[in-house]
């Protein structure tokens, strides 16, 4: 019998054993990850996954632990960021799982904080037609990031909640809720890429980087750790926005952020949390997903900050250029 992870108070029952189930693997990935290379070769790399993206070690491990550790919790469908197509867990099961079961791994080897991304929704008949919709269906969504300590931050529709594993008695133990905060002076962009942004990505951040002599009026900070995980945790804990758009390089049309696996549960978390989540113009819980890998652009964080990315996307074309030579158009 699988040891009791999460406490059952504020786990809705039916999502409970899978809750369970993922705070077990959770639990054993941590010690893995926290053993370093004492663990074996974990960020190895040993081929691609169905996007082309680099598959390490871990990432198979990882999504191997948690579709076994699934079977029994009730979850019919199992659809994997590692895997092409979805998996049957159990024909009579009653929910769905979409998973990345290790986000940020080719962070392992630089020992910084990476993660595992979910959510849970009712299953459908079929499959892919389960996670070929919208956000609204979805009835849980969280994440688990592994760093100086282990948390899990999940949300059931109603809040959200979080939990610190107590790695000496291997169970997961609720602390404070979070909510992100109102006010900050934080972005998160790999500024890499500046030249191959749209205008109006540009010049929102064009106006961060002009500082208190800028239209906004005030200095911000930059971070980028190329986690997603990492990223999010940050923005819940301390504010700001985080933007992954699409640029013009082949491939990156529709950014890199698969919309089942990454986009839809962190938008469904930070909506919980106070923020907001879109693709840049469009609520990201709208959109419907064309395929089971499909991406899309992302923009999260503080729910003002994100509104003023779409102020920029509305402009017509002509007057997002002219920003360039008038910052003045968006003053704080």
């Amino acid at each position: 019998m699988q040891e009791i992870r999460i406490p059952r108070e504020g786990v809705p029952a039916p999502l409970w054993p899978v809750m369970n189930a993922l705070c077990d693997v959770a639990t054993g990935l941590s010690d893995a990850i926290g053993r370093g290379p004492l663990a074996g070769q974990l960020a190895a790399s040993i081929g691609s996954n169905t996007d082309g993206d680099d598959q390490k070690a871990l990432d198979v491990l990882a999504d191997d632990a948690f579709a076994f550790a699934l079977k029994g919790t009730g979850v019919r469908w199992y659809a994997s960021e590692e895997q092409e197509t979805v998996a049957e867990i159990d024909v009579n099961g009653a929910l769905a799982v979409a998973i990345d079961p290790l986000d940020g791994s080719s962070n392992i080897n630089c020992n910084v904080s990476i993660g595992t991304i979910f959510s849970i929704q009712p299953a459908l008949s079929e499959g892919e037609a389960t996670f070929l919709r919208d956000g609204s269906h979805l009835l849980a969504s969280g994440y688990f990031i592994y760093g100086p300590h282990t948390a899990l931050v999940v949300t059931f529709g109603n809040g959200v909640l979080q939990f610190i594993l107590d790695r000496t008695a291997g169970e997961f133990i609720q602390t404070d809720a979070t909510m992100i905060p109102p006010e900050a002076s934080e972005f998160a962009i790999n500024a890499s890429n500046y030249r191959h942004w749209s205008s109006p990505v540009r010049a929102y951040i064009d106006d961060c980087l002009a500082g208190s002599e800028g239209p906004r009026g005030k200095n911000f900070n930059m971070r980028w750790v190329a986690s997603l995980v990492a990223e999010t945790h940050r923005i819940m804990c301390r504010g700001g926005i985080f933007l992954y758009p699409g640029d013009e390089r082949p491939g990156y049309k529709n950014g890199r952020l698969r919309l089942v696996y990454e986009c839809a549960p962190i938008a469904f978390l930070i909506e919980q949390a106070g923020g907001k989540a879109t693709t840049g113009t469009d609520r990201v819980l709208t959109q419907v997903p064309a395929s089971l890998h499909a991406r899309t652009p992302m923009v999260f964080g503080t729910a003002d900050k994100v509104d003023r990315v779409s102020i920029y996307h509305d402009l017509p074309e002509p007057e997002v250029s002219a920003l360039f030579g008038n910052r003045g158009l968006f003053r704080a």
